[in-house]
């Protein structure tokens, strides 16, 4: 986005609005359940090209790897990304999932002649096989999954992460705190998922899922109801009309749009809007994630900004 172009006006994909928001709730639901799995953080990798050999080819020798391959810009990425991780955690370290940020890592992507993204490939014993591009509806992904480990089992593949651990560990029962944030997100109640997120954060405030879950239904809450094409197409220089747009903007996953709008109107602001745009922004960067290659842009962004 140029400075040219602030009002962002365009065409805008309703349709797509909607998959946004959907997406959003998935992902928030996605990291309460992450925190209530103990062996979540080996069910669920982020890959690089120094980590590949051992995190995908190897591990592939005892458990069948799903590789996403995706990007921060990418839309249909983020409707897929969450199926996904949903679907592995659900199968329990039955397969790995490895996500590859195509932009972030672009020798892996050449490396399996990424033509559009999001694109999913399976790795069975150390070779590599297509399973499917763009995104889809979680039925046909469990179905593709569940030809996957067919496939994996008549090779002797059917080996399940953390077997090697103590039965008691892996069949720790989930982290009842959670149990009501997801309830309520599941059925669309952002008053009672903030209630929820706010009582385990009063018993536990530095729980990092639960502050990134609560800044999640917060924009769940802020958005809910409004038209985000027309916050986005009539945006003004007016501080409450920027952070709207900033919310909408940021929920299409336009990311870097978003935190230029937020980083525009603090260079040109003061007091408490300034502060009040400030403090939207590292909300925004908290919910996308430090790695997230948007975030470390925007942090730059913000500094140069300040000072």
């Amino acid at each position: 986005m140029t400075q040219s172009n602030m009002n962002l006006q365009g065409a805008i994909d309703l349709g797509a609005v909607a998959a946004a928001r959907e997406a959003q709730a998935k992902a928030a639901q996605v990291a309460a359940e992450r925190a209530n799995n103990p062996i979540a953080a080996s069910l669920i990798i982020d890959v690089t090209t120094a980590t590949f050999e051992q995190d995908v080819i190897a591990q592939s020798m005892t458990v069948p790897v799903v590789v996403d391959l995706w990007a921060t810009w990418c839309e249909p990425c983020k409707q897929l990304s969450p199926i996904l991780e949903k679907l592995a955690l659900e199968y329990d370290g039955r397969w790995i999932l490895a996500k590859i940020d195509v932009d972030a890592e672009p020798q892996v992507a050449a490396a399996f002649q990424v033509q559009s993204i999001p694109t999913v490939y399976a790795v069975i014993g150390g070779q590599v096989a297509p399973m499917f591009q763009g995104a889809m509806p979680e039925p046909q992904v469990r179905q593709v999954l569940e030809t996957v480990l067919a496939e994996a089992e008549k090779i002797g593949i059917s080996s399940q992460v953390g077997e090697s651990e103590s039965e008691e560990v892996r069949q720790a029962p989930s982290d009842p705190r959670f149990d009501a944030a997801e309830s309520a997100l599941e059925a669309g109640d952002w008053p009672a998922a903030v209630n929820a997120y706010q009582t385990i954060l009063a018993a536990s405030p530095a729980d990092p899922i639960a502050k990134i879950g609560l800044l999640n239904v917060h924009l769940l809450q802020r958005t809910d109801g409004r038209e985000l094409a027309d916050d986005i197409a009539t945006v003004t220089l007016e501080t409450d009309s920027v952070l709207r747009a900033a919310d909408a903007t940021f929920l299409m996953g336009e990311y870097l749009d978003a935190f230029a709008l937020l980083i525009e109107h603090i260079k040109n602001s003061a007091g408490k809007d300034r502060d009040q745009t400030r403090e939207r922004l590292l909300e925004l960067f908290e919910i996308a994630g430090p790695a997230d290659p948007a975030v470390v842009k925007g942090r730059s962004a913000l500094t140069n900004a300040l000072f």
